[in-house]
């Protein structure tokens, strides 16, 4: 049996009391029926005959071709909210339910789609559950147990042992003149874990596709809001000041990019391609990204509507790492294989009344974890074996990290107790968490500290050490994770590379010292 995890690359966590409101998608005012085109061009009125929704429009690159484009956008009954040039991608919004098939036949339109199925939020993290705060006790008990030099939580902080950063932190703590974006929830920068090392100067807002720098706008929604973007973002540079946890690189800084609606729901494609070009013109270093892009957890290029979604984003996530950015990514909670002919999706679309679908991974992607150059994660547990629902597949992982797995299965040594991973949320508190969302931050970690060691090396050049300093680990076979004498999953592959921990279980220590 394995736990259902949630898809914020969906972390687990265990108490009800966090549980997360869906709220209404933040759009920019809806499409007027008689909006003014770009320059002297005049909008047809616009039949809002459906509901006002968001659309991607993937164009040749050029001033020129965009000025014509966004005429036709508002001709054909949109509103440009953003063009994002240097790509070729225009962010609109329109009420007229024929708007993308006639943007389509627009010259100079490569494909266009709307990036969500109704206009309310989804949900689709990659964490497990809901967090597990740290009570009073729990941390009386655990800063008791703290040996010199450890900060308080580190005892329960076992995933650090995992990975050895606690001997990599003997070392060093990463350079501040490296920064990581967390394209997330939002972070709350007044966390004491979070706020010594965070920037900022280089912190967003995306959730309208457009960014805004409003002071905070990058931190969680204060009703509803959502504890994961703070979560991971203590994982990989939480401050090691004494206070509570340590992150992986705890002497890099850290910036916020918020794409999630209210309550941490919907990651829509407006606002991811948003975010990665923020970090790559704000000189972001690596990018976590610990969610699957709504509403549709596989992409199907066959389809117009998607096949513009996987466009778009693979061009601003490629125009990221172009710009020197290494893009990280959870490999998702489903113990889905997809190195499989075929899978089976239940959940899309996540915004609307979803149906089951049989797909095709290799020609329905999930984005932005299945794009090329975006590293990929798997989750192990305390035992240092695949987490019980991370998804795997022979040529989809690239690297594993710990991600934390039911204490049931994995238990970790004393004096740490769950098997979860243990992290800052927001109003300054600690809580336990699991899933793949909680895997990709390790490898951010140690990514950015390869970046400190190596500051000139380029986006290719840091996937590539990430690879030569992993943990060269064979697969687990049989794997029975639950031990009820079912096999769970299966590995393809040798000690070198495969499906379950691609080239092995990364190691902060081998990152700063080979």
């Amino acid at each position: 049996m394995t736990l259902h995890i949630s898809r914020t690359r969906r972390a687990i966590a265990v108490s009800a009391g966090l549980a997360t409101a869906a709220a209404l998608a933040l759009l920019p005012g809806t499409a007027s029926a008689a909006a003014t085109g770009i320059g002297s061009v005049t909008a047809k009125a616009a039949q809002p005959t459906g509901p006002d929704l968001s659309y991607i429009v993937n164009i040749r690159p050029g001033k020129g071709n965009s000025d014509r484009v966004q005429r036709a956008i508002a001709d054909a009954g949109g509103t440009v909210v953003q063009a994002y040039d240097q790509l070729g991608v225009i962010v609109a919004h329109s009420a007229d339910t024929g708007f993308a098939p006639a943007i389509r036949k627009v010259s100079g339109v490569d494909s266009a789609g709307a990036t969500r199925a109704a206009p309310l939020p989804a949900q689709s993290t990659t964490d497990v559950g809901m967090p597990k705060m740290l009570t009073a006790e729990d941390l009386k008990a655990a800063s008791a147990k703290a040996a010199p030099g450890e900060d308080p939580l580190e005892p329960l902080q076992w995933d650090l042992k995992a990975i050895k950063a606690d001997k990599a932190h003997e070392k060093t703590l990463g350079s501040p003149k490296v920064t990581v974006g967390v394209i997330d929830t939002g972070v709350d920068d007044t966390h004491p874990d979070i706020a010594p090392n965070f920037d900022r100067a280089k912190s967003v807002s995306c959730i309208t596709g457009k960014p805004d720098t409003t002071d905070g706008a990058w931190r969680p929604f204060t009703t509803g809001g959502s504890p994961h973007g703070t979560h991971v973002a203590g994982e990989i540079a939480g401050a090691k000041n004494g206070i509570g946890i340590t992150g992986v690189a705890p002497g890099v800084k850290i910036a916020a990019i918020k794409v999630a609606t209210q309550g941490g729901s919907f990651f829509y494609t407006e606002s991811v391609v948003c975010g990665f070009v923020w970090a790559a013109e704000h000189h972001i270093d690596v990018t976590n990204n610990s969610y699957y892009t709504d509403p549709w957890y596989f992409n199907c290029k066959n389809d117009p509507d998607q096949k513009a979604l996987v466009e778009a984003i693979t061009r601003a996530s490629t125009y990221a790492e172009s710009k020197g950015t290494v893009n990280v990514a959870a490999a998702g909670n489903e113990n889905y294989d997809f190195a499989a002919d075929a899978i089976t999706d239940p959940s899309s679309p996540d915004d609307a009344t979803p149906g089951s679908r049989v797909v095709n991974p290799r020609e329905c992607l999930d984005i932005p974890t299945q794009l090329p150059g975006v590293v990929t994660v798997a989750a192990t547990g305390a035992k240092g074996i695949k987490s019980s629902y991370s998804n795997y597949g022979l040529g989809f992982i690239d690297i594993a990290a710990p991600g934390g797995d039911s204490t049931a299965f994995q238990p970790p040594q004393a004096p740490a107790t769950s098997g979860l991973i243990l992290g800052p949320v927001p109003g300054g508190g600690w809580a336990y968490m699991a899933g793949t969302s909680m895997a990709a931050p390790h490898v951010v970690g140690v990514a950015a500290l390869l970046k400190s060691e190596h500051p000139d090396a380029s986006a290719w050049e840091i996937r590539a050490l990430l690879e030569l300093q992993a943990d060269r680990t064979p697969c687990t076979t049989p794997y029975d994770i639950d031990g009820d004498g079912k096999v769970d999953a299966v590995c393809q592959g040798g000690k070198f590379y495969n499906g379950f921990y691609g080239a092995g279980i990364t190691d902060a220590l081998n990152a700063v010292t080979k």
